[in-house]
């Protein structure tokens, strides 16, 4: 009993100064008198970087995405996937060069940026996944310069910056202003990519009267890899082959209900 309590109180210790590989082996460690101080660092050390990394993950806001080992890069009409590899490779982080992937909806624009932010993550290197509606809302809706210049240098933190769906709705010249100082704080320091349905000769479309248009663009495409992606809606087809192996799986139970019903009569 004394053991015990002795035990439980080392424990609460061990918590207090986050020695987290000692907490997580605790029952093995207790229970042996024969592991080394080697192996209690190391216990330390795989701890935390899985700690790490779990932070990052969640700090990246990926979400579920499919991994680029099931893409279909038979589907796109066009798409350069060695541009594409090259991005995975990472080098482009520590050269702060900017990516913009562009084409219509439902063409895997989303599911290859989220494929790279988390590499990036898993590699070492801290990113950000986020909506442009996401991004300039919660920018635009700070009150205060002090509150507004902490959120600046929130999206100005990560290694890797993406922001998606740009393009798919339009926007006020203040929202224009924002994204505009979010690109120039990150500007040939860390990279920034970017996902859009418009091309950028359309951008006024995007931004209507915004004076910094031009130099938004201007910065974003300097030093960049810009991938164009032509093609039919992947998510269509992916809707289309899964409605129709439904309707064949209501045939079969139908046919089924069909030949049951049948026997039921004859007996």
């Amino acid at each position: 009993m004394r053991e015990n309590k002795e035990n439980e109180i080392l424990l609460q210790k061990a918590v207090a100064m986050k020695l987290i590989g000692i907490v997580a082996h605790w029952d093995e460690l207790k229970g042996s008198s024969e592991i080394t101080i080697e192996k209690i660092i190391t216990w330390e050390e795989t701890e935390r970087v899985n700690r790490s990394l779990e932070r990052r993950l969640h700090s990246a806001r990926v979400g579920r995405f499919k991994p680029l080992s099931e893409f279909d890069w038979s589907w796109p009409k066009k798409c350069d996937s060695q541009a594409i590899g090259e991005l995975m490779d990472l080098k482009f982080i520590k050269l702060a060069m900017n990516a913009i992937l562009c084409g219509p909806n439902g063409v895997g624009k989303s599911t290859i940026v989220k494929n790279i932010a988390n590499n990036a993550v898993i590699n070492g290197f801290t990113a950000l996944f986020i909506t442009a509606s996401q991004l300039l809302n919660d920018l635009a809706s700070i009150e205060g310069d002090n509150a507004l210049r902490r959120k600046f240098q929130f999206y100005e933190k990560p290694d890797v910056l993406i922001i998606d769906e740009v393009g798919y709705l339009s926007y006020s010249t203040r929202h224009a202003d924002l994204l505009f100082e979010i690109i120039s704080r990150r500007y040939q320091k860390k990279p920034v990519i970017i996902t859009t349905n418009k091309p950028f000769s359309q951008w006024n479309d995007i931004f209507p009267g915004a004076a910094c248009c031009v130099s938004l663009i201007d910065r974003l495409v300097h030093q960049s890899e810009i991938i164009v992606i032509e093609g039919e809606s992947y998510r269509l087809k992916e809707a289309k082959e899964q409605s129709a192996k439904r309707n064949i799986a209501r045939q079969k139970s139908k046919a089924k209900n069909t030949n049951k019903n049948s026997e039921e009569i004859v007996c």
